[in-house]
Order: C-alpha cells, then sequence, then structure tokens
C-alpha cells in the first residue's frame, strides 16, 4: 500500500507526560514538500486566473500605464486632470519625507483603475467582434470586406499569449431565436416525413401554440437569457465540500447546472451503456507495442500531461477554422470526475486533483498511485505497476468479478445499491470514483486481423460500448481501455461533455505516447523501472447477499443489453476528402446528402434525422441538431431513385440538397437552430403546468437516423499527411432509436472515410451490416456524377491485418512510409 510505504518514516517517541513527540527527517520532509506542491499549485491556479481575467491585457500593461503616468507628473504634467490628487487628499497623512510615497500610490492607484476600465472595454469590444456571424454564412473560400476587417479587429483585440480559458469572458451569449422562425422552421423539417393529413394537424397545433402559449414562454426564456450566461443553462448551484468527500445529502462542491444536462443525461433512468456512453478507437492499421502493460503506461503517462497541461491552462482554445474561439468550458470536468446515480436524477461529482487510477483486471479492482515525491510517475513505472496487476495470481472474490454490472444497471437500481455499497466498502468505492480515471486491462486481443478483418472490427467496436458488461466502470467520465495485444480504446460517459472535447484528449494522448514518448526496441517503455515503488493496493469489497443479489440481476440485464447490439465498421478507402473538395463541396453535407439516399435504399422511406453540431461558439453552450433529412434532399433521392432523371439534373438536386444542409448548419451554429429552443420552451411549459400538444408532439419524436462526425487534426503534434495510419479510426454510439441507426463517421487523411454504424438486434427494420452496404453503393452513385457516370475506385487495400508500428511489415496501399519515428523527443 503507499499509505503504508509513506507511513515507515514515522517514529513516535513520547516523554512520561506525553508532551514530546520526536518525527525523523523523512516525514518532515515529505510534509515540507507536500506542502510546496500544494502552494505551488494554488499559486498557479491563482496566476492563471488572473491572467485570464486581464485577458487581452497582460500585467506588463499595468507596468507601462504606471510608468508612464509616473512619467508624466515627474514632466509635470497631469493625465489624470486632478483625479490622482484627490486621491492624495483620501490617503492618510503619514507626514512631510512621505510625501513622495504618496504620490506614488495615487499613481498605482490611478493606473490600476484606469487598467481596470481599459480591460472592461477591451472585454466589452472583443464581445462585440465576436458577436458577428456574418463570416460564417460567406461561401467557402470567399471572404467579404467586412469580414476580412473583422478578423484583423479580433486579431488585434485577442492579444498575444492566448491560454485555455483566454476568451471565456468574451464570449457572446446565445441568442433566444424568434419563437415564429423556430415554429417555421420546424413545420419546414416535418414536411417531407408526415403525411398531407399529418402535416395539416401539426399544423394546426402549432398555430394554436402560437396564438396561446408561445409569448408567455418566450418571455419567460428572454428573462434567463438576461440572467444566465446561457438561456438553456439552469442556475449556480453550491453543493457540499470542496474537500472532495461527500456531503451527507451525496452532492458535492459547486457546479454549473444546465437544463440540457440534467433533463436529457441526469434525469434519464436508464442503462448508461449503448444509451449514453460513445466509444473512440485506436489506429486502425497501427499497433505501437504488442506489449500490455507499456501500452498502458505510456498511454496513462500521456493521460496525466494533457490533464497537467490543462491544469496550466497550457492548452490552447479551438479556434474555428483558426479565427473563431470556441467555449472551453466542458474542458474543466475530463479528469476526477463521476456521475453519482441518484433518485430522481444522478449528479456530477467532480474533484479539484487525484493523484490515482482505478484499474480493472479479471475481475479484481486495484488502485496504482500515479505520483511519487518527485512528481508524476514515469511511463517505465507505470508500466511496471500494470505489469504487477497483470502477474498477479490471485482471484477474484465472490460477485466482485461482476460488481461493475451495477454501473450498466437501470439508475434508479444502481442509486439504491450503491446506498448499501457505500456503508459496506466506502474505501474502494471511493477509491474507484475519486480517481482519475478508470482503466481496463481486458484479457482478450481487439482490433484488425488477417483472418476475418470485417467481424474482428465489429467486435472491436462492441468490446469498447459495451464490453462484456461488467469490465468498464461506467460512471466514470471516460474508461481507457488496453487489449492483451496492446490496442487501445476509450469509452466515455456523455453528459459531462461532448464528443470534440474528449476528441481533443484523445488525439492528444495518441500522438505523444507514440510520437513523444515512444517504446524500446523490445517494445517497452523508455526508461527504467523502480523497483521501490509500492505494490499496487488491491480493493477489497465487502458485499452481503443483498447486494450480491442485485449484482446477477444487473449483470443479467447488462449481458442482455449488450448482447443486443449490433456494431458495423467499414473504411470506405474509394475516395474521401480530397475528392470532395475538388467538387467544390462542403465533406460533411455531402455525406450527410448521400446517408439519405443510402438510408431511403435501406428503409425505402424518409425519417428524422439526428446530425449534432456544436454552439460552443456561445459561452457554456453544447450542441444543436441539424435535421438532415430536408425537401432538398429528398428530391435528390428521388432523383436518383428515378431511371428517367438525367446526370446533371441528379448533379443540379445534389447541389441544391447540399447548400441547403450547409445553411441548416451554419444556422445551427449560430445559435439559430430549432431543437433546443423547443426544448427549452417545453422545459418552461413544465415549469409553469402549461400544458402544450405541440411542443409534447415536439417532445415526443423518435429519431430513426442518428448521426455525427467525428472531429480530427484538432491538435497539430505531428503532420498528418506525412503520417496517414497514426490518425484515430474515430469511435460510434448506440442508436437513438430501438428501430433506428446510430451512424458516425471520420475523415481519415485525404482519401478514406471510416463509419461506425449501430442498431438493435431485436429490431426487424434495421441491420448494420445492410446499412453499410447501402452506405457504400450511394456514395459511389453520388461520387459518379462528378465523374461522367463512372465509379471511384479503392484507393488502398481497406480492410488488411494491422501493422506493428515498433518492427517491420507492409503498410497499405498508400500507406507505406507513414511509420512514426524511431527517435522520441523530450516532452
Amino acid at each position: 500500500m503507499a499509505e503504508a510505504h509513506q507511513a515507515v518514516g514515522f517514529r513516535p517517541s513520547m516523554t512520561s507526560d506525553g508532551a514530546e513527540v520526536e518525527l525523523s527527517a523523512p516525514v518532515l520532509q515529505e510534509i515540507y514538500l507536500s506542502g510546496l506542491r500544494s502552494w505551488k499549485r494554488h499559486l498557479s491556479r491563482f496566476w492563471n486566473d488572473f491572467l485570464t481575467g486581464v485577458f487581452p491585457a497582460s500585467p506588463l500593461s499595468w507596468l507601462f500605464l504606471f510608468s508612464a503616468i509616473q512619467l508624466a507628473w515627474f514632466l509635470q504634467l497631469d493625465p489624470s486632470l486632478g483625479l490622482m490628487e484627490k486621491i492624495k487628499e483620501l490617503l492618510p497623512d503619514w507626514g512631510g519625507q512621505h510625501h513622495r510615497l504618496r504620490g506614488v500610490l495615487a499613481a498605482a492607484l490611478f493606473a490600476s483603475c484606469l487598467w481596470g476600465a481599459l480591460i472592461f472595454t477591451l472585454h466589452v469590444a472583443l464581445r462585440l467582434l465576436l458577436s458577428y456571424h456574418g463570416w460564417l454564412l460567406e461561401p467557402h473560400g470567399a471572404m467579404s470586406s467586412p469580414t476580412k476587417t473583422w478578423l484583423a479587429l479580433v486579431r488585434i483585440f485577442s492579444g498575444r499569449k492566448t491560454m485555455l480559458f483566454s476568451y471565456q469572458r468574451s464570449l457572446p451569449r446565445q441568442p433566444v431565436p424568434s419563437v415564429q422562425d423556430t415554429v417555421r422552421k420546424y413545420l419546414e423539417s416535418v414536411r417531407p416525413i408526415l403525411s398531407d393529413e399529418d402535416f395539416d394537424w401539426t399544423s394546426v397545433l402549432a398555430q394554436e401554440f402560437l396564438r396561446l402559449q408561445a409569448s408567455l414562454l418566450q418571455w419567460y426564456l428572454q428573462l434567463k437569457s438576461w440572467l444566465a450566461s446561457n438561456y438553456l443553462q439552469k442556475h449556480w448551484t453550491w453543493k457540499g465540500r470542496g474537500s472532495g468527500t461527500e456531503s451527507p445529502k451525496g452532492q458535492q462542491h459547486g457546479k454549473v447546472s444546465d437544463w440540457w444536462e440534467e433533463f436529457v443525461y441526469l434525469r434519464s433512468r436508464h442503462s448508461l451503456m449503448v444509451n449514453s456512453n460513445y466509444y473512440m478507437m485506436d489506429f486502425l492499421y497501427v499497433t505501437p507495442t504488442p506489449v500490455q502493460a507499456a501500452r498502458a503506461g505510456n498511454a496513462v503517462h500521456a493521460l496525466l500531461l494533457y490533464r497537467h497541461r490543462l491544469n496550466r491552462q497550457e492548452i490552447l482554445p479551438t479556434l474555428l477554422m483558426g479565427m473563431r474561439p470556441l467555449c472551453s468550458a466542458q474542458y474543466e470536468k475530463i479528469f476526477n470526475t463521476t456521475r453519482i446515480p441518484g433518485i430522481p436524477k444522478d449528479h456530477i461529482r467532480h474533484l479539484r486533483d487525484s493523484r490515482h487510477v482505478a484499474v480493472f483486471h479479471r475481475g479484481r479492482f486495484f488502485r496504482v498511485g500515479t505520483h511519487s515525491q518527485s512528481g508524476l510517475l514515469s511511463p517505465r513505472a507505470l508500466e511496471q505497476q500494470f505489469q504487477r496487476i497483470l502477474d498477479d495470481p490471485s482471484p477474484a472474490c465472490p460477485q466482485e468479478e461482476h460488481l461493475a454490472a451495477l454501473t450498466a444497471a437501470p439508475r434508479d437500481v444502481w442509486a439504491q445499491v450503491r446506498s448499501s455499497l457505500k456503508i459496506q466498502a466506502e474505501d474502494a468505492l471511493e477509491a474507484v470514483e475519486g480517481a482519475a480515471f478508470f482503466v481496463s486491462l481486458d484479457s482478450e486481443p481487439a482490433g484488425l486481423t488477417r483472418e476475418d478483418p470485417a467481424a474482428s472490427l465489429d467486435a472491436y467496436a462492441r468490446a469498447l460500448l459495451a464490453g462484456r458488461g461488467h469490465d468498464r466502470w461506467f460512471d466514470k467520465s471516460f474508461t481507457l481501455i488496453v487489449f492483451s495485444n496492446g490496442k487501445l480504446g476509450l469509452s466515455v460517459e456523455h453528459s459531462w461533455a461532448d464528443c470534440p472535447i474528449s476528441g481533443h484528449m484523445w488525439e492528444f494522448t495518441l500522438a505523444t505516447e507514440c510520437f513523444q514518448l515512444g517504446y524500446s526496441a523490445d517494445g517497452h517503455c523508455k526508461g527504467h523501472p523502480e523497483p521501490s515503488l509500492p505494490q499496487p493496493q488491491r480493493l477489497h469489497w465487502d458485499l452481503p447477499e443483498k447486494i450480491r443479489l442485485s449484482i446477477s440481476l444487473a449483470l443479467r440485464g447488462a449481458k442482455t443489453l449488450s448482447g443486443n447490439i449490433d456494431c458495423h465498421v467499414f473504411p470506405f478507402s474509394h475516395f474521401g476528402k480530397s475528392f470532395i473538395k475538388r467538387c467544390h463541396l462542403s465533406s460533411d453535407s455531402f455525406i450527410q446528402v448521400a446517408l439519405q439516399l443510402a438510408h431511403f435504399r435501406d428503409r425505402g422511406e424518409f425519417c428524422l434525422t439526428y446530425e449534432s453540431t456544436m454552439t460552443r461558439l456561445f459561452l457554456e453552450g453544447r450542441t444543436e441538431t441539424v435535421r438532415s433529412c430536408t425537401r432538398e434532399a429528398c428530391n435528390f433521392v428521388r432523383a436518383m431513385e428515378d431511371k428517367e432523371k438525367t446526370e446533371p439534373q441528379r448533379r443540379a438536386l445534389f447541389r441544391l440538397a447540399v447548400e441547403k444542409h450547409q445553411a441548416l448548419l451554419k444556422a445551427a451554429m449560430s445559435g439559430q437552430g430549432v431543437d433546443r429552443h423547443l426544448f427549452a420552451l417545453y422545459i418552461v411549459s413544465q415549469f409553469l403546468h402549461l400544458r402544450s400538444p405541440f411542443l409534447d408532439q415536439v417532445h415526443s419524436e423518435q429519431w430513426p437516423l442518428a448521426t455525427s462526425q467525428i472531429p480530427v487534426q484538432q491538435i497539430h503534434l505531428f503532420d498528418v499527411h506525412n503520417y496517414p495510419d497514426y490518425v484515430s479510426s474515430g469511435g460510434g454510439f448506440g442508436p437513438a432509436d430501438d428501430h433506428g441507426y446510430g451512424v458516425s463517421y471520420i475523415f481519415m487523411g485525404d482519401d478514406t472515410i471510416t463509419f461506425h454504424i449501430s442498431s438493435k438486434k431485436s429490431s426487424t427494420k434495421t441491420d448494420s451490416h445492410r446499412l453499410g452496404q447501402h452506405i457504400e453503393d450511394a456514395l459511389l452513385d453520388v461520387a459518379s456524377l462528378f465523374q461522367d457516370g463512372q465509379r471511384p475506385k479503392p484507393r488502398c487495400r481497406g480492410l488488411q491485418e494491422e501493422d506493428s508500428g515498433h518492427r517491420g511489415g507492409s503498410l497499405p496501399c498508400h500507406r507505406r512510409g507513414s511509420r512514426a519515428p524511431t527517435k522520441s523527443t523530450n516532452f
């Protein structure tokens, strides 16, 4: 135990009266170093918060202003117009010999006030500049004179050295759209999928809503938008203590609770597995090392380096199209975060710091310290600790192996069992929930194989999304999964943040552990082991019979749910982003319209389509829905199925569909979407007990097709064009409807698109492999419109066995020469 290792230096020696205590030198040194590290962290946080608060100014600007005022005063000029004299009169009179000091203090106070006023002015000016969205509505590749002027002003007012949260005070608030516009856009979005009779009835409900309830609900939203930083935000809640321990009510330190997080995620009573988690994959064709403990050591070290940079705000804010900063609020809860089950809702528990990770292997739980007296453990030391766990022959205790299945149970069930578990095994539960993140060392291999490449990728996706139902702690913000052959993966709980945030972290992790940290020739982490490190601490669970019965029931439900999910992953290698750009089309809109064609061929009908896009242009913005099934897209699909239509006609209709999708996407990103506004109106109506048949109908809608693009190359630690294999192969999520599909896609380099499709096996209407074939055919048919009717041919081998990045072996087609450099650089 790490605690026992640190305690050996304590040597009490008391006199007969108990008044004297002797402490040995190592303990005094550890106490001193611990206090020093704590004060350094506090000072670093204070300094970073100060720099963020004064951005885009800097402390040097105050010194410059103060010096200029002193120089003017020395030249017998008064830039304050008499204000400094009045300030001097208010200061205490310390006698004539301190007259000069009073002048300096008066100048410093005047400089501080003037500096604060200038900072406020800069904040307001930058917020007004960032409220401009004209650049977003312009054609791709074109920039008008007003936009060029705006961009120049943004760069001037943004300062030079930016930190992660530098722009937070200057981001505009998300606007409340016009309720008339929202209802009009909604009716337009459902017209292609409703019959004339159903559409007429929906229009009547909409007009009744506008006439009776809309103005009152909209007034409340407008009022809320003035008082809160985002009209979808609920309020500030201060709960519990900031020490990381739970309060008697099970609630935690203060946080911002928003309506979207609470009502969509935290109040959901369904299992988190499949319903509220998503996964992210490793490299598709490369595994840097087959040594499981080594891959875990480098990955954990890289993740903790990311956390260190996050705490110091050294991660640069994301700039959309290289010029518009996005909100960074979601980064705060990546690490040290757990979703705690509760009744009637869960809550997010976030700790300021955690110096260990929780590890699961062969049904046993371990606590692994990540820091020593000198700081973060090296990758080789972490590998040593993970290898000790892999070599530990001790068996799992009864039902301990399946304990984590409780986190996959319905939330009310898990909340009740957790209350008992907290009493019986509080220390073990705290070690897991208080960990920086969860690590699962799987006993099975995963990834692309030569024998059955398609099936191996599908199994890989299922293992990441659901596992065996009892080997992931689904409450943690994310679980790092390390398979026995060195393949990695991530399972992410969705409530605390959206995919671009975890995707940014994952890109950093993969690039850092492979390019920066590297591996030795034998596949181990670089460096030397630390034999003096204490053994990983085995966690012990005292599980009474009642809890064991609950575990058995939860395991049965988890296996049923995981066995019902059908995943299909395939890399489409006929063309990619570069071909779409040559057609002068948006790559995302190209895929979305093609998906409409594929789904129509699969189901023979059009359906509501959910595409998630971000609203992080605004303070504390999260996501908005793009309703991709438009009238223009439907017209194109019908033309593709009509043999009498010519290619020029189909091509023209396709361009119209792409342009419509682009308009909807840009409107959603600029706060003029449909669904979040209707969602907020519905929540207000529930608070007011004001029933609206129109909002009830909107709220009850199902999404048979849920789609999302996985962002890529958010960071630039290496040149993706030179190393196209070293890009994550994306990730996926479960279907939003029992009879629907979940489809995600990622552009890997310039010539490959990887699709992740999910559905329920219990549905007779869906088949992930069938839809995958329809997607491939649809993409080829669309591409042929721009190639004189010729379908593009594959540019690489597609699904082949992966290459081991640290050894010899051929790479698929264009991937030759994309091996990571063997020399590691310091990080």
